[in-house]
């Protein structure tokens, strides 16, 4: 990822049905440090933008292109749910120039890795990236917050890690899609679950409250408006996490009998 880029985000004008964004970065421009779309890809015969969109892309410093100009960038960064992965690396392949470096920033890792190296071609390095962080967490800046790098294809993976922290100041973690995916089933499998019972508790209170609980529903709001996509990912794709829900409510379920028996038989 040497040079730095001009974000590029494809509006899929004339792409294949039902795609979500494709972002990539043109070498030696400006870095847009953050970037999100705000469309989504509807049926190839109404594929239009949303109210917006253009303003937003303009704002961000990007500009709106099609699928295959954006899959023909030197580095192209797949921006879609883990259920629409495989999809849009079938309709990007034909349009990747040889030696390209395709990323991913999906929540789980072992499933988008396996996706990208069995569908895209041989002549394009693989990296599965997955940035521990939300829009909520990056309004104050990107320095600092952590991304795990997943090497899977090619050189590309240091090369990336190098531009992600020298460049935005990112924290990079080397590591793996199956290491990736055993820590994030706890790290995020258990605060998307926490914070999912939670918003069906509300309402809950607001004024007279600790820090503690301030804290908690602080953690429950970065993560409150993210797509049901997210968190069917979180909770159903990553292979992990099934075992880590099981742990939870195994032990919340130990802890109500034992709140549930009298006092004398719980004091033993």
């Amino acid at each position: 990822m040497e040079g730095e880029g001009q974000g590029e985000v494809c509006d899929l004008v004339g792409g294949g049905p039902h795609l979500t964004p494709a972002l990539s970065f043109q070498e030696r421009e400006p870095v847009a440090p953050h970037v999100e779309p705000t469309w989504e890809g509807r049926t190839a015969g109404d594929q239009t933008c949303e109210s917006g969109t253009q303003k937003g892309a303009r704002k961000a410093g990007v500009r709106l292109g099609s699928l295959a100009e954006a899959a023909s960038c030197p580095v192209v960064v797949l921006a879609a749910p883990v259920s629409k992965l495989a999809e849009v690396v079938s309709a990007i392949g034909p349009h990747l120039r040889p030696g390209a470096l395709v990323l991913d920033v999906a929540s789980v890792k072992m499933v988008a890795a396996r996706i990208m190296a069995e569908g895209l071609p041989d002549h394009v390095g693989i990296v599965a990236t997955h940035p521990l962080f939300g829009p909520q967490s990056a309004r104050s800046g990107l320095k600092g917050l952590k991304i795990a790098v997943c090497p899977i294809r090619g050189r590309g993976g240091l090369r990336a890690a190098a531009f992600l922290r020298k460049h935005l100041g990112l924290d990079v973690i080397l590591t793996d899609p199956e290491a990736h995916d055993r820590a994030a089933a706890s790290v995020q499998g258990l605060t998307h679950l926490i914070a999912k019972v939670f918003v069906e508790m509300e309402p809950l209170p607001t004024r007279m409250t600790t820090k503690s609980f301030d804290l908690l529903m602080q953690a429950v709001g970065m993560v409150r408006n993210d797509a049901p996509e997210v968190f069917d990912a979180i909770e159903r794709a990553n292979p992990y996490a099934a075992d880590v829900r099981r742990r939870f409510f195994a032990h919340a379920s130990r802890l109500e009998r034992e709140l549930s028996e009298p006092r004398s038989n719980a004091m033993g």
